[in-house]
């Protein structure tokens, strides 16, 4: 008989309520789950598969910590379902407990020839529309042919449009058809950290082997090697004995590689030679029919009037589609009983409020540099021209203010600047806002000079 750890349990449910807070630890775990820890495992019992699915998304982490706090050491987590631990205690149509290892299959070769998990997205569950059709048929291809015409094949838009869920899917239906390739996927972070470990252990050889000998390489977030000329050097090399050899690289990025601020020519070049493919946030019919399939996923079908409400109400991201999905799902699964249109307006009226603005990003970078005759590479670039210079800093004050994104995220998508680059360019605008001082700057026809309300205006009306 196992022994039941009541007092280490009681440490981890301490330290779980310290991480996530005690209002979120009582919704998801006071009444509706029960820890169990097992001598391999942390087993956790949940009143149904949403919850469990809820958990392994957004606490695996608060978790883990929660143990390693408690316990000095980690465990596996482990999850079953349990229906007499619903939140309405009810006991109707109770299935079989059922162990599922954090929401895992079985293992699949990865890159180094080892085995190794598979990855969370698969190109089964992608939900193709007409703004992302180009994208999907580009990943078939590549997935099922040994040599695709597509090389590298560049994937690039804003966040939460489904590069990640491609770049993934792809390397799962390599492993799937084609069991002896070597594949890996990664993050251009995570390239940058293995190389800087490569160089400081001194072990060059043993990186250089594990990212160049591969049949498909994919990096997820490649503009993160902006402005690291070494890393992007390395990356250089790695992606020319890939090409050379043949085999298959898949790239994700947020922005077009013309627009990636402090990128060498080199690998411009070598990205532009191949397959650009920009993927824009889903269309209407599209945000329904992910919703739908979702909620089909999770067992808990949506009414069409809630479906439509949040389709119509979030436009910009798949992720804060989804997020609204989630917390829909968590208010019926509480509740025990279908959500209503009026129910989700109410629960959702602060989560669309902060995540969909009215205007987005990309819409006002692109109305400043057609307004100055310029091309959103360069405002994301380095440059320092007086025109430039001022369209970036407009272009930057008019995201602050019409977006909800914070100074360090402006910086991040107008080429990875750093915040207080942001913060003064804002404050520029501002001081000349305040004063209505001309604005000066060289357009195709000469210098012109318009007052900030009147410039800001115009802008205003190009971007509306």
């Amino acid at each position: 008989m196992e022994a039941t750890f009541t007092d280490e349990i009681s440490a981890i449910q301490e330290h779980l309520a310290r991480e996530i807070g005690v209002q979120q630890y009582q919704i998801w775990f006071r009444n509706a789950t029960q820890l169990t820890l097992r001598k391999d495992c942390l087993e956790i019992a949940v009143a149904n598969p949403f919850i469990s699915q809820w958990i392994q998304s957004h606490f695996e982490k608060p978790l883990q910590k929660a143990m390693e706090a408690a316990l000095h050491q980690r465990h596996p987590i482990h999850y079953r379902t349990d229906r007499s631990l619903s939140p309405a205690g009810s006991k109707t149509n109770p299935n079989p407990a059922e162990r599922i290892p954090a929401g895992r299959s079985k293992p699949i070769r990865s890159a180094a020839g080892k085995t190794s998990e598979p990855l969370k997205m698969s190109l089964d569950t992608f939900i193709v529309g007409a703004k992302n059709e180009l994208a999907y048929n580009a990943a078939k291809t590549v997935a099922q042919q040994e040599k695709s015409p597509f090389n590298p094949l560049f994937y690039h838009g804003g966040y939460g449009v489904g590069k990640t869920h491609l770049l993934q899917g792809i390397c799962n239906e390599i492993a799937k058809n084609r069991p002896n390739a070597k594949w890996l996927y990664t993050s251009a972070e995570d390239f940058a950290n293995q190389y800087v470990l490569a160089l400081k252990t001194r072990r060059l050889d043993a990186f250089r082997n594990r990212f160049r000998n591969l049949d498909i390489l994919a990096i997820d977030d490649i503009h993160f090697l902006s402005n690291k000329t070494a890393m992007q050097e390395e990356f250089l090399h790695t992606f020319n004995s890939i090409d050379l050899a043949g085999k298959q690289i898949v790239l994700a990025s947020d922005a077009h590689p013309k627009e990636i601020s402090a990128l060498c020519e080199k690998l411009v070049n070598r990205f532009v030679s191949g397959m650009v493919i920009r993927i824009d946030p889903p269309d209407f019919d599209t945000r329904c029919r992910i919703l739908t399939c979702r909620a089909k996923k999770m067992k808990q079908p949506l009414r069409k009037e809630v479906v439509e409400y949040i389709a119509g109400s979030i436009s910009s991201s798949v992720r804060e589609l989804e997020g609204a999905l989630f917390k829909v799902m968590a208010y019926s699964a509480l509740t025990q009983k279908p959500i209503s249109l009026e129910e989700a307006q109410e629960v959702l009226s602060e989560h669309i409020a902060r995540t969909d603005p009215v205007v987005h990003h990309s819409d006002i970078t692109g109305a400043v540099a057609e307004f100055f005759h310029l091309s959103p590479a360069d405002l994301y670039s380095a440059r320092k021209e007086r025109t430039v210079s001022l369209a970036r800093s407009l272009a930057m004050y008019l995201t602050r203010r019409f977006t909800k994104m914070s100074f360090p995220e402006i910086g991040k998508v107008m080429g990875n600047k750093n915040h207080a680059t942001v913060i003064l360019a804002c404050r520029k605008i501002e001081k000349a806002l305040e004063q209505n001082t001309p604005l000066r700057w060289r357009s195709p026809a000469g210098f012109r000079s318009v007052p900030a309300k009147e410039l800001l205006d115009r802008l205003m009306e190009k971007i509306s």
